[in-house]
């Protein structure tokens, strides 16, 4: 059963970055938004999308109040845009790598090691 919950919550994840991912490629590229701020809103946008996915599907856990889990997610939430927008400061002005290259990386990086783990510990036990 866990590894059948990882696996909806990789694919949860997965559907929401694909969201995130197209916001701050059209906020950069369209609306010629800095990198930075884009990302922010792409990760409002994803993390949205995440929320209603492991609230729904991954965790069913809609039977509980959603004002408690809402703020537990907002919590845990907040904790991941400040370290993807951490993550791609450091990696585009300090390692002046490209900002999907930034953004990709460091979105693995804190989808497996932090969104999971909290997410299913704290978020939607």
């Amino acid at each position: 059963m866990v590894k059948h919950v990882f696996i909806k919550a990789q694919a949860a994840s997965l559907i929401a970055s694909g969201v995130d991912f197209l916001m701050t490629v059209f906020f950069v590229e369209v609306l010629q938004l800095k990198a930075v701020l884009a990302a922010a809103l792409g990760t409002i946008s994803g993390g949205m999308v995440n929320f209603s996915l492991g609230r729904y599907w991954v965790f069913k856990s809609a039977a509980k109040p959603i004002p408690m889990q809402a703020l537990k997610y907002l919590v845990v939430w907040i904790g991941n845009l400040l370290l993807n927008i951490g993550g791609m400061t450091i990696m585009i002005h300090y390692v002046h790598a490209n900002y999907m290259v930034s953004k990709i990386l460091v979105s693995l990086l804190v989808g497996v090691f932090y969104n999971y783990l909290l997410q299913g510990k704290f978020v939607f036990k």
